[in-house]
């Protein structure tokens, strides 16, 4: 059913005054035959809005009165820009006031198929009216079939060479949430006492909101407000390979680390330091448990981030969603033998997890994503936005100061708050996001085409020429 949203619509003319040629003097504006002058405000708003193809909606719009009409009714959890969206396509979007953008954003790495891809729209159809959701009560055919593709995938892609079996959930949080209960689990399997329960994560990593997750996200803003933590968690500095062996103790039942931190800052994890902690987490018995939730998933141009590390570097558990579902809620934690054959029935559980519709989904996003001319091609898109950033990088020397990332998971770290960047850029039809400390993150869609990358970056180039100047 379309969205049809009626608005105002003025006739707005500029008149010279005093013989000026700029005009500015007068702002006349014509509704319904009669004509009146504008308030400096309004002209003021109307000029701004003249010189921008896609100006955030002001208060009057109709943009505005939806959100104030939801906004009373909404847990006040995040701060959202004014426009509202309501129809997607590749890697666009459109809002109510039907103003297309161009998004780098992809839902924070997660559509990386795009918006409203054709197929999974068939299958949504299709499996809507078959069966959606019987619970973990019952067998379904696409949990296993998806279990068992995700470890064909991740074996064939020279990845985890001993992921045996699959935990299907509903989110990333979730997905890590398992990932901790199985390390403790394992702990105190190798341990009785009890002593081995203490858990590794580093600086600058996201691991999510849930309370096990949370806890081993080391940020003052997110942990402050729900404090205490759970207790046993102790966290390093990333890429720091002296401090390995004092972190990973006797007592550490599991370490948790992004290869390439997202929400930190698109900081990529060195193979020395990656093969380094495996080596403490196999000397200790710690379960190593890689967090490629946006990472993953063919995002760096290998189905899994970490596929060009040594046997000897990966991981017991993987963590995945976002990509895996394209939009559709569904996580899962894929683990290998040595942490699946100390879990036993009643260990961990979920109501909607593995159910029939999200699965048959994430089967059909994971032959896409694992598709090797994809992957070639999100290799060779990463290199076409790092020679766009470098001509950036030359153009303003005084705000960019580095490229970093892999694939179609990149960052620009400036040296001022990316906030008005990122402002100017929605305002010329461009989303782009934050990260870390000063960091523009781009995370496009992994099927978005050069053009889409060259107009990008092309708004991109007047959004900071418009806030720091030529």
């Amino acid at each position: 059913m379309a969205l049809r949203i009626s608005t105002k619509r003025f006739a707005v003319t500029l008149k010279a005054a005093n013989g000026l040629s700029t005009p500015r003097a007068t702002l006349v504006f014509t509704r319904n035959g009669s004509t009146t002058s504008l308030p400096d405000d309004a002209r003021n708003r109307i000029q701004r809005e003249a010189s921008l193809s896609n100006p955030d909606p002001p208060a009057d719009s109709a943009t505005a009165s939806l959100v104030n009409g939801h906004a009373p009714y909404m847990v006040k959890t995040y701060i959202r820009p004014p426009p509202m969206f309501v129809k997607g396509e590749g890697s666009y979007l459109w809002d109510v006031e039907n103003r297309k953008y161009l998004d780098f954003t992809a839902g924070i790495a997660v559509n990386g198929l795009g918006h409203c891809d054709p197929e999974m729209h068939r299958i949504i159809c299709d499996q809507s009216k078959t069966l959606i959701h019987t619970s973990n009560l019952y067998y379904n055919p696409w949990t296993g079939a998806l279990s068992e593709l995700l470890i064909q995938k991740t074996l064939e892609s020279g990845s985890m060479h001993n992921a045996s079996a699959v935990f299907v959930c509903n989110s990333g949080s979730e997905a890590n949430e398992a990932a901790i209960k199985f390390a403790r689990k394992s702990g105190k399997v190798l341990d009785p006492s009890g002593a081995k329960y203490e858990f590794v994560s580093f600086n600058n990593s996201f691991h999510g909101r849930t309370m096990g997750a949370l806890s081993a996200t080391p940020n003052p803003k997110y942990q402050k407000p729900f404090s205490p933590m759970v207790p046993g968690f102790n966290y390093g500095t990333y890429n720091d390979i002296a401090g390995i062996k004092n972190l990973v103790t006797e007592k550490t039942c599991g370490v948790i680390v992004e290869p390439i931190q997202g929400e930190g800052g698109v900081m990529v994890a060195t193979e020395e330091f990656l093969v380094a902690l495996a080596a403490r987490c196999r000397e200790v018995g710690a379960v190593l448990i890689y967090d490629e939730i946006q990472c993953g998933l063919s995002r760096t141009g290998k189905f899994w981030a970490h596929a060009s590390l040594p046997e000897s570097a990966h991981p017991d558990i993987i963590t995945t969603a976002k990509g895996l579902g394209n939009g559709f809620p569904i996580g899962a934690t894929i683990v290998n033998n040595s942490v699946s054959e100390k879990i036993v029935i009643g260990d961990h559980g979920t109501t909607f997890g593995g159910n029939p519709l999200a699965c048959r989904l994430a089967h059909y996003i994971v032959s896409r994503l694992s598709d090797p001319e994809l992957q070639k091609s999100v290799l060779a898109k990463g290199e076409i936005f790092k020679k766009h950033f470098a001509v950036l990088q030359k153009k303003y020397p005084e705000v960019i100061t580095e490229v970093r990332g892999k694939g179609l998971i990149l960052g620009l770290q400036l040296n001022q708050d990316p906030a008005p960047i990122v402002t100017a850029a929605r305002e010329r039809g461009l989303l782009v996001i934050t990260a870390g400390t000063n960091t523009l993150r781009f995370v496009p869609s992994l099927t978005i085409t050069e053009g889409e990358i060259a107009e990008g970056l092309a708004v991109l180039d007047e959004a900071i020429k418009s806030v720091v100047g030529p």
